[in-house]
């Protein structure tokens, strides 16, 4: 294996940097056509704050200029009150449609932002190199897909615009509050900061927690991916209670972690609400007093100004409280965004290719041209660097590996010294027990994983030059595990070759073997597929497999375990379906079943990452070493 499992980009424990985090997502969230939105949404913040100061001093002209007067018989004019209310009912109407619009628009802006986020992932998903699945449970890098994009949605279309609306509601409520009293903000801004202080403290240690939640989550969710994949092995070793016991563990984990977590968010609500019930309580002693008190001191203090400032209060320490209450789906978003910009920034695979697979055809002269057509040839494109003219080289399938050298890291060499030649038309079968390095090299054609020492050359070429995607293009792959992707038998079969005709498919399918059981299902080849091939045999699985692998008619094919997993009856039918796709063709075999790699023109022997044996069947038994051994029963394959 390439090495122990782990989530290298999936979070640890701590937002290293939330600042920068922030930016980052704010720069992601607010891109393109965003921005005019923003624009949009500041604006009708701003109404907003500003109708929310009206309201409360609305309260004092009501008071001291309609109410006192009616009070004490110095005005009976209910006209000039009816439009003062009505003038205010609109004001508040103008103030209600701005936050109804705003929050629409900021809905779209998070669906949005969302969409490309999740773009951006799965394209980096595609460009990753296949360590990274080789190293990454996969149920890790779901919880990005889903719980981290999640804790964005809440923080994008909720908490950012309740803090920027809290934010401006604050600065216009503490002008208008210094505006009617300094003395009685001084009372209110002690009173903030306090709250600022506290809930600061306790945001702190909230920050972690969420962090190691996200992180923790992410675990479980890989657990229980690899469980529902292994269920039938499970079952089979009646290891249900093994298995409940280490997701206990895991659990217990992420409860402890969300406990706390949630601990002390959920203190942050009622610490800050009830500083401000405090805030309140100190405001009405202290402004009684002024106003009871009398004189210079307390000149322009009336009964409506009072109330107009008390009103102020709460709708400055409201705001307060929930940025207070909103840090925690911020700091929760920060969390999830700092594991996606790690999964995003994650190096792509190198690919330092310049020599590509194009269609050719040849001229009159037996020269290769290149053809902007299909033509069912194809070529090297080779540029080269000192200015002389481009060559074309025809894909003949010739591989050759010299001295190679491979690791899946420096301190653990598993390949040693391979040396190999495979040339067109030829079958090469890889022999040897679990761990011997078969699997590994054919992983190392396809540059899966790139060697240490040594060259490996196709058709001449060292393919560290040849483009991967060309590389791979030239290369058809039938391993023992089948992947059916949901959708038609037609759409899985054309995996192989996107651009296939139905003609081509139906012609793949019945060089497999694959024909008739198809044309027996409900709907042909327009049969639908779900759950990885569910309600097909292994066997049909396969027969599909290899239908895939001849459409796209490959002049290299490799064969990892191909029959291993499928009984001797079925085997004979995709051996058959195997034997014609391999006509003409290089193919690299990887087979437990020694019958299946009798006729091979060189057998390989491999034993702890080298070449210990090599030659026909009939050599490899008249020189009755391992092969020998391992043919006639004296050893067995692990």
């Amino acid at each position: 294996m390439p090495g122990p499992m782990h989530n290298r980009a999936l979070g640890k424990s701590t937002v290293k940097d939330g600042k920068k985090t922030f930016k980052r997502l704010f720069k992601e969230v607010f891109s393109g056509k965003a921005k005019l939105k923003l624009a949009i949404v500041l604006v009708c913040i701003v109404i907003s704050s500003f109708v929310t100061v009206f309201v409360s001093n609305m309260i004092e002209t009501l008071i001291d200029e309609y109410i006192t007067p009616m009070i004490t018989g110095r005005m009976t004019d209910f006209v000039s009150l009816g439009h003062a209310i009505i003038r205010w009912a609109l004001i508040m109407l103008v103030g209600v449609l701005s936050v109804y619009c705003y929050s629409r628009i900021m809905v779209t802006v998070a669906q949005d932002a969302l969409m490309n986020i999740r773009n951006k992932m799965f394209r980096k998903l595609e460009k990753l190199p296949i360590s990274y699945y080789d190293q990454t449970q996969h149920g890790a890098t779901m919880s990005l897909f889903t719980n981290d994009v999640d804790t964005l949605q809440q923080m994008i279309s909720q908490s950012l615009v309740g803090v920027l609306s809290s934010m401006f509601t604050v600065i216009m409520v503490l002008a208008a509050m210094i505006r009617n009293s300094w003395k009685l903000t001084l009372v209110v801004l002690a009173a903030t900061a306090l709250m600022f202080y506290l809930t600061g403290l306790i945001a702190k240690k909230s920050g972690k927690n969420f962090v190691s939640q996200q992180a923790n989550l992410a675990r479980v969710n890989g657990f229980i991916e690899e469980m529902i994949n292994g269920s039938k092995v499970v079952k089979v070793f009646c290891h249900e209670g093994e298995s409940e016991k280490d997701f206990d563990t895991i659990n217990e984990e992420l409860c402890k972690t969300m406990t706390k977590a949630g601990g002390y968010s959920n203190v942050m609500g009622p610490v800050s609400m009830n500083i401000g019930n405090i805030q309140y309580v100190l405001l009405v002693f202290v402004g009684s007093a002024i106003c009871l008190l009398g004189g210079g001191f307390a000149a322009g203090y009336t009964v409506g100004m009072l109330a107009a400032f008390l009103q102020l209060s709460r709708s400055f320490s409201n705001p307060v409280s929930q940025i207070t209450q909103q840090a925690n789906f911020v700091l929760m978003a920060l969390a999830g965004a700092e594991r996606i910009f790690a999964f995003l920034d994650m190096k792509d695979e190198v690919d330092n290719g310049y020599v590509s697979l194009v269609n050719c055809t040849t001229d009159a002269d037996g020269n290769v041209v290149e053809s902007d057509q299909r033509t069912g040839q194809w070529a090297w494109k080779h540029p080269h660097t000192d200015g002389s003219p481009v060559t074309y080289t025809p894909v003949r399938g010739d591989i050759e590996m010299h001295d190679v050298d491979f690791g899946y890291n420096q301190e653990k060499i598993v390949l040693h010294d391979i040396t190999l030649y495979a040339k067109p038309g030829q079958k090469i079968a890889f022999v040897g027990s679990t761990g011997a390095g078969k699997t590994t090299i054919t992983n190392l054609l396809n540059r899966f994983y790139d060697i240490q020492d040594g060259k490996i050359r196709f058709d001449g070429i060292n393919i560290n030059k040849i483009k991967k995607d060309d590389l791979r293009h030239s290369l058809g792959m039938i391993l023992q595990d089948t992947h059916l992707f949901s959708g038609t038998i037609m759409e899985n079969i054309r995996f192989g070759k996107l651009d296939a005709t139905d003609e081509e498919v139906i012609e793949a399918a019945k060089l497999a073997n694959a024909h008739d059981f198809i044309m027996m299902m409900p709907d042909g080849y327009n049969t639908m597929i779900e759950n990885d091939g569910e309600g097909l045999s292994q066997g049909q699985r396969q027969l599909l497999s290899i239908a895939r692998a001849a459409v796209c008619n490959p002049p290299v094919l490799v064969m990892d375990e191909a029959t291993s997993s499928i009984d001797t009856h079925t085997e004979a039918l995709v051996q058959s379906g195997m034997d014609r796709l391999m006509e003409g063709r290089t193919v690299f075999v990887i087979a437990h079943r020694l019958s299946t790699v009798r006729n091979s023109n060189c057998i390989m022997v491999l034993d702890h990452g080298r070449i210990i044996e090599r030659g026909t069947h009939d050599e490899l038994i008249a020189q009755q070493g391992t092969y020998y051994k391992l043919y006639t029963g004296a050893f067995e394959l692990e």
